[in-house]
């Protein structure tokens, strides 16, 4: 019985080496590492549709009002509703699903079928969403998007449902796979800390995106049935769109940011050959974000008209959040520190990661501060801030994870010369398009105009130079990653190809 069982496991995972040879194993299978791989192809295909998006900004900005100011909102918020909502969040439920259940000793997530469902609903909110091309800012704040005219916000409101509903169905599934289906020797106390702070983070997506979906069908019924919860004129409040707004997207900073976290956690011993520094600590910090993350987001509404008894609690919580990020970096490089570093291209984004992590930080923590963000508000030093945030530490751990697990996922060896090609292309473009950015900021540049002085024409070119250097390394990534994949080298051993054993590390848990 036991050798039948094995045959048709051998068989099965076979199988789902190659699901992607038809449509109709694309369409039905529901296996946790093929659900994993669309995600992640899925998340990538808007990685460069929302690039291309950011590179017509640029081009706009840098020949000042060659986009009508129309298209320009469009294509800024197209941009951010893509990288946010169609980029980060899938990957990281594509890592997820493909790790997750490898890393606690499961063979499969414990709902198959809700877990392919939550992928499909994806597709149909990418076509809404680009489909309707809205032009009011990825924050869609009322009353702008109240009055916004034609169905194109109607359907980015339908197409973020759908988003939402996946997330939501996602997190669920992560949370009881993880709680229900651990092999014996998998306990909280030791299960990686990728399976940690995907815990984190479908908690926060479960209890966070229902806020969000109810915020987005209030939107609705203004613009369609005449109703006034946001609309000033029938005595709605805009404010209260920006409070339910927040409190879904200031934990979706951590939704999008835990996982990456976690990937790193991972990345790093492994390339550094030792373990991991401070498990324990690392564990709690991720819960403590998670736990933190829903008690700040006022500090995204400083000049809204807030009472300062209102606002310097949240002050002192958004600075306090601070301290288990700290924590988590003093961890990390403790883990390199007398390690036998092998510096791979997973392993240089994994440094730069860290780097990144560091200044928006400090970022973060000069707009905490009430009078400074006075000053700063809506200008390019939130910009830069948030990109850092969402490009420099978000988009650099899925380069990370990607080249990490590229061996792991197809058996094949991926180019490091044009890997570290992508790493040099990549940061070079990066620290230069997002320090001239906060040097604008500073200069008082404000956010989200199509035109501009003439002294933020120099620092709007390098912002530039530094975009297109990005989209070149993306381009050599997408080259290298598709050649690999078909005609890469064979790795020696697929369950190792890191050679971890040679240091008395392993990647899974015995089973």
């Amino acid at each position: 019985m036991e050798i039948k069982e094995a045959k048709k496991e051998a068989t099965a995972q076979q199988e789902h080496k190659n699901f992607y040879s038809s449509w109709k194993t694309i369409l039905t299978t529901t296996h946790h590492t093929d659900i994993g791989i669309m995600y992640l192809v899925f998340s990538m295909f808007f990685f460069f549709m929302g690039g291309f998006a950011s590179l017509l900004v640029r081009y706009g900005l840098t020949r000042g009002g060659s986009i009508a100011p129309e298209a320009y909102s469009s294509l800024f918020t197209i941009h951010g509703v893509s990288m946010i909502f169609l980029f980060v969040i899938p990957a990281w439920a594509g890592f997820g699903n493909y790790l997750v259940p490898k890393y606690i000793g499961a063979k499969d997530m414990y709902f198959p079928k809700l877990n392919a469902l939550g992928f499909w609903m994806l597709p149909p909110a990418g076509f809404l969403i680009w489909a309707g091309m809205p032009n009011v800012g990825w924050t869609a704040y009322a009353p702008l998007s109240v009055y916004a005219a034609g169905w194109g916000m109607d359907m980015t409101i339908l197409g973020l449902h759908l988003l939402g509903t996946s997330s939501i169905i996602g997190g669920l599934n992560f949370i009881v796979t993880i709680m229900k289906m651990r092999a014996p020797n998998v306990t909280y106390r030791n299960m990686p800390l990728l399976v940690w702070t995907q815990l984190t983070t479908s908690f926060l997506q479960v209890l966070a995106t229902p806020v969000l979906a109810m915020a987005l069908t209030l939107l609705l019924l203004d613009r369609n049935l005449g109703t006034g919860f946001f609309n000033p004129a029938l005595g709605g409040d805009p404010i209260m769109w920006q409070h339910l707004f927040w409190f879904y997207s200031h934990p979706a900073v951590y939704i999008m940011v835990l996982p990456g976290m976690g990937l790193i956690s991972q990345i790093l011993p492994s390339m550094s050959r030792q373990r991991i520094f401070g498990y324990s600590s690392i564990a709690v910090s991720t819960a403590l974000i998670g736990f933190l993350g829903f008690g700040v987001w006022a500090h995204h509404m400083w000049t809204s008209g807030l009472s300062i008894t209102a606002r310097v609690p949240f002050m002192f919580m958004t600075m306090a959040i601070a301290i288990p990020s700290g924590v988590k970096i003093f961890n990390w490089v403790a883990t390199l520190y007398g390690g036998k570093l092998k510096l791979s291209t997973p392993m240089l984004f994994s440094l730069s990661f860290i780097l990144s992590f560091i200044i928006q930080g400090v970022e973060g923590v000069f707009l905490a501060n009430i009078p400074l963000d006075y000053q700063l508000q809506d200008t390019y030093y939130v910009v830069s801030h948030l990109h850092y945030v969402l490009f420099g530490v978000s988009a650099q751990a899925v380069f990370a994870g990607i080249y990490y697990y590229f061996p792991y996922m197809t058996g094949r060896k991926y180019s490091e010369t044009l890997g570290q090609l992508h790493f040099a292309l990549t940061t070079v473009g990066m620290y230069t398009l997002f320090t001239a950015m906060l040097f604008l900021g500073l200069a008082g540049a404000p956010r989200r105009y199509y035109q501009y002085l003439p002294e933020f024409f120099n620092l709007n070119v390098a912002a530039s130079f530094g975009a297109i250097l990005i989209a070149f390394g993306a381009l050599v990534f997408l080259y290298n990653i598709l050649n690999s994949w078909y005609r890469g080298p064979l790795v020696e051993n697929q369950e190792d190809p890191w050679k971890l054993a040679d240091y008395g590390l392993k990647e899974w848990p015995d089973q």
